[in-house]
């Protein structure tokens, strides 16, 4: 399976890490982080999540309030 990260979700992930840096140190790394567990996980339970249209799935990240299409 491959993985495409658009370049609209990485502005976003960065936004997301700024956000979070603001909030705490190194939050915002472990936001990465979760975000990048996330997303490996994919390969193991890719098509199990909730179909968002006919073409994507969505997964709902397990540790902040973001998802994955």
């Amino acid at each position: 399976m491959r993985i495409r990260v658009l370049r609209s979700a990485r502005r976003t992930l960065a936004d997301g890490i700024r956000f979070y840096e603001r909030q705490e140190t190194s939050l915002g790394a472990y936001f990465l982080n979760s975000i990048m567990s996330d997303l490996r996980s994919l390969k193991v339970y890719a098509g199990t999540h909730q179909k968002y249209n006919e073409s994507y799935y969505r997964m709902i990240c397990k540790r902040f309030p973001y998802s994955i299409y």
